[in-house]
């Protein structure tokens, strides 16, 4: 990982970058903010929040999409909560142990991993959904527990993934012959039970009453006591919602394809420039991890 340190106590960035070269980093030291303002792009920005704050500023916005660790002599709005409103991920008072530091670039760099692969999932999982997405249903007005009745499975799986986009509320998938604890369930959350069919129709009506007091959506062929039920139609109209802008279309793409293929390939599959796809990069703040 590229990491920039921002500081102008020489010899202390000269100790810091020393330190985590022997954890695998390759250090660059910027003793003036100008140096950081450049459009080389770091992983990690370690900013010393000793300069002013007109440069200290432009530093943040200039590697917003970086891990930015600020390094502070003591904790005040000035030094902490104001630059973390503006984007800066953490900060580490001195003097500190290297150790610690590292510990806090790791869980950022973990973060922002499993961030890019949510929004990639997220992309891939909606494109497979889109065909199955049912139109015209106002997620608002549905009450849970709730019983659906469709052709084909992917159709509920459709409405279950719509709804949790719709709500802002999670989606646990259980499947109906593993079982699951109600009890662990988190806040702002709902269950969409699989395979209830596949049980007899004693566990079924057992699994039911359990349930029936439960945030829940559950693919079913028939009504139950204590049940909103709906059934389902398959269609294929996509309403104007589902469609993308093009920005937005090569946005995604870009989000999906960026670790598979380089920007020469993705540039001649989307018919543009390289230049247009570094600018769309830009504009969005999506950058290769080096």
């Amino acid at each position: 990982m590229r990491v920039l340190i921002v500081e102008n106590e020489i010899y202390l960035a000269q100790s810091i970058a020393s330190k985590l070269s022997e954890f695998g980093y390759s250090c660059e030291i910027a003793t003036h903010t100008f140096e950081a303002l450049r459009e080389d792009r770091y992983d990690v920005v370690l900013l010393s929040a000793s300069f002013n704050s007109n440069e200290f500023y432009k530093v943040i916005e200039n590697h917003k999409s970086s891990i930015i660790i600020l390094l502070i002599s003591y904790i005040s709005s000035d030094t902490v909560s104001n630059p973390i409103k503006a984007g800066v991920s953490d900060y580490i008072q001195k003097p500190f142990m290297i150790e610690e530091l590292v510990r806090k670039i790791k869980f950022f760099e973990s973060f922002k991993r499993y961030e890019m692969l949510n929004q990639t999932y997220d992309i891939m999982l909606e494109s497979a959904m889109l065909s199955n997405k049912p139109a015209n249903l106002d997620y608002k007005k549905i009450k849970l527990p709730l019983i659906i009745s469709s052709s084909k499975i992917q159709i509920s799986d459709g409405f279950a993934f719509s709804y949790a986009k719709e709500s802002g509320f999670n989606c646990k998938i259980v499947d109906a012959r593993v079982g699951f604890d109600v009890k662990t369930l988190l806040p702002k959350s709902f269950l969409y039970i699989r395979n209830i069919d596949e049980l007899d129709i004693k566990q079924q009506e057992s699994l039911l009453d359990y349930f029936k007091n439960s945030p829940v959506i559950i693919h079913g062929k028939k009504e139950y006591a204590g049940y909103n039920f709906m059934v389902l139609s398959h269609s294929r109209a996509a309403t104007m919602s589902d469609i993308l802008s093009i920005d937005e279309y090569v946005k995604q793409m870009i989000l999906l394809y960026q670790d598979i293929l380089p920007d020469t390939e993705i540039s001649k599959k989307l018919g543009i420039s390289r230049k247009s796809i570094w600018e769309r990069r830009k504009k969005h703040g999506i950058y290769r991890q080096k």
